[in-house]
């Protein structure tokens, strides 16, 4: 099974790279709140079915989702516009979204601007190389991008794989990324799963740079297969994400599944039980 990385290279782009809880769930003293959906968990089913399979994820509870680019565009075949009624009508905030930067940027950013989205996420490198010079060069792009999508009243971010970890010289392309990019304009939505599959401790991030990611991936992942995996089956200790929350400066953090055990509407059920029965 293709995963969303396997997607993105297939799309001709060199890949670097909402649920809201039926009841608040307890890690320690304080209640999740929050908590979403990447709608790249249902993508067979958004490009089918956009309407129907928006309703569907409505029904269980969802009230927050982050879209993703597809063969349909940003909002599988529907109009920003569209997008932004159908998830009002239907009780759901579209809060953020991963595109590309592109030669349709421009055009991307109005799409963006019409569907209400607050966050925009760059979901890969804008150039290959995996060295730090190109990932200097990278974080001059996403200081510019931050810079448009401010003057719209939007926050850019990017969003991590597992290639961002790797080194040169001894040194960690993802730290490059952190230390040339402005906090102010580039708002890092953190995958934990690939962290940990990139050889690092999602911890060790949040106490280097408290409050760089106010996005979250909530993903288990095998680190062997290097796939996701229901919560609770993988390495990742979602306790300890969680209870840390606040240090990482953590707003939203959306639920991703890009393989499951059955069906994605099943993966998502299971997710939605585990961190509902998680007490601190």
């Amino acid at each position: 099974m293709k995963t969303r990385r396997d997607f993105l290279k297939h799309s001709g782009t060199l890949a670097i790279g909402a649920f809201l809880l039926p009841s608040l769930t307890e890690v320690g003293k304080e209640k999740i709140k929050n908590i979403g959906l990447q709608l790249y968990t249902f993508r067979k089913e958004l490009l089918a079915d956009a309407m129907g399979t928006l309703k569907q994820i409505a029904a269980l509870g969802i009230k927050q989702i982050e879209s993703a680019s597809s063969d349909k565009g940003h909002y599988y075949g529907l109009t920003a516009k569209e997008m932004k009624k159908v998830c009002k009508d239907l009780g759901m905030m579209l809060r953020s979204g991963h595109v590309h930067i592109d030669d349709k940027w421009q055009q991307t950013l109005h799409e963006v601007a019409e569907s209400g989205q607050e966050y925009v996420i760059c979901s890969t490198m804008p150039a290959a190389g995996q060295t730090i010079d190109n990932y200097k060069k990278a974080a001059e792009a996403f200081n510019k991008a931050g810079e448009d999508c401010k003057k719209l009243g939007l926050k850019f971010g990017y969003h991590n794989h597992d290639a961002e970890f790797e080194k040169e010289n001894g040194q960690v392309l993802y730290d490059i990324l952190l230390a040339n990019t402005q906090p102010d304009l580039v708002h890092m939505e953190m995958d934990l799963g690939w962290v940990i599959v990139g050889g690092q401790n999602p911890l060790d991030y949040f106490t280097r740079y408290p409050g760089r990611f106010p996005l979250w991936h909530l993903k288990d992942m095998d680190t062997v297969k290097k796939h996701s995996v229901e919560f609770g089956k993988g390495q990742l200790d979602i306790t300890a994400m969680l209870s840390h929350r606040q240090q990482a400066g953590m707003k939203y953090m959306f639920i991703e599944q890009e393989e499951f055990a059955s069906t994605a509407s099943e993966s998502i059920k299971f997710d939605l039980d585990y961190l509902d029965k998680l007490k601190g």
